[in-house]
Formats: structure tokens, sequence, C-alpha cells
């Protein structure tokens, strides 16, 4: 006889038995949020914990008018990121990345195949070891001055990841490794290095990654390089 024969219930990987990750207690993310004195967290159940954890949220909201209406949302929690422009100020160049993103191809993208800037999740890093380790996996160049610029939801609305945003140097001589990414995570990643004013004028044709787009708009504003 079953444990749930039994009048007993089944164990749930991710909630009271480790998932695949060897992670428990995920059911308890946001339960106990108190910034918000309009905002009652009630109830939160685990959808999926496969690989990044999808959860369904219940909580009453209090609206401007003063009414108080339940809702519920569903957030993937795929972990916050970093990414990193790289930039040589003597060729007035940036060195962005070209790979394959599935759900990009699904969505209408003509071969999936985006130019964008290196990035990558934090894992148990800080922001700054995370970027430079994505780095050095994705381009094969080794960065030892980023600057912090600001980190941005990207997707607030259904993603909790929040994205570090920074900006680098790069020259043929911080080329240490290979690069190309990490073959047993499926990765095949190619270096592209373009002159700044023909990134610029790629933005929404070539160029449609959002992270890309906004490091490319800063450094024009900000003049790093030259739009020339």
């Amino acid at each position: 006889m079953s444990a749930a024969t039994a009048g007993h219930p089944e164990s749930t990987p991710g909630i009271d038995v480790s998932d695949s990750r060897g992670r428990t207690g995920l059911d308890q993310v946001g339960r106990g949020l108190t910034g918000n004195p309009d905002v009652i967290v009630r109830d939160v159940r685990l959808l999926s914990s496969n690989w990044f954890v999808l959860r369904a949220t219940t909580f009453d909201f209090r609206h401007r008018d003063g009414h108080w209406s339940t809702e519920d949302r569903e957030t993937y929690d795929r972990g916050d990121g970093a990414t990193v422009l790289l930039y040589n100020t003597e060729q007035n160049t940036v060195l962005l990345t070209r790979q394959f993103r599935f759900p990009a191809y699904v969505n209408g993208h003509p071969d999936g195949n985006l130019v964008e800037a290196p990035a990558g999740l934090l894992d148990d890093d800080d922001p700054l070891a995370a970027i430079e380790r994505e780095t050095a996996e994705e381009t094969g160049y080794t960065i030892s001055d980023a600057a912090h610029l600001f980190d941005l939801f990207m997707s607030p609305g259904s993603v909790t990841e929040k994205l570090h945003f920074f900006a680098a140097r790069y020259s043929a001589a911080t080329l240490t490794g290979a690069g190309g990414g990490l073959a047993g995570e499926g990765e095949d990643i190619e270096n592209v290095e373009l002159d700044f004013t023909e990134a610029l004028a790629a933005i929404g044709t070539t160029i449609v990654d959002a992270k890309t787009v906004i490091l490319l708009q800063w450094a024009d504003r900000t003049g790093l390089l030259e739009a020339r």
C-alpha cells in the first residue's frame, strides 16, 4: 500500500524532499514579505522545479481607491544574472556574441541566433565574479576592470530575475582562452566584433536582445565610444 493510499500525502520534490538540484522549501518564498502593507500573501504553490522554479502565488491587494481584491500571479525564478558591454576605445569597437536561443526562435525570430552582450546567471557568485567568469567562458577574454553600471528587472510581470549591468575594456592582449561557451551545457558561442556605429545601427534589426540594446544606448548616451 502506497503512502497516498494509506492516507499520507506523497512527498513533493522541492518542498519536503530535495528536487534534482537539492532544494527544499521552494513553496515558502514570498510568504514572509512585509515591505508593502497593500499586499498580503495568502498562499504559494510550487508548480515546477525541473531546473528553474515556477510558482503560483495568491495574495490580497489593496487598490488606490481602498478596496481589496484577491489576485493570482505566476512567477518564474531562474536566479539573478549579470551582463557586460565589452568595448575597445582605440578601435571604437564592441565585442558581442552570437548564440542560438530557442525561446526567441519559437517566438518568431528567423533562425534563433541572437547577437548579444555576454551574460549569465550568478549561480553562487557575486555579480562581478559571475560576469568575469561568463566573459571568459563565452568569449575567451579576461576582464579585470569591469565597472558596475546599474541593476534592472528585465521582465517584472512574470520573471523575478534582476540583471546586473557592467562595462569593461577588452583588447587583443586580454584574449586568454578559446571561449565558445560550455560544451557540456550545449553552448556554441561565436564572438562578433562590431564598430560601435555599426552596432548602434543594428538595433532593432540584427540586434534585438534587450540587455544588449540597453548597454549600447548607455554607451552612446555617456559618450563611452564615438558614433561616427
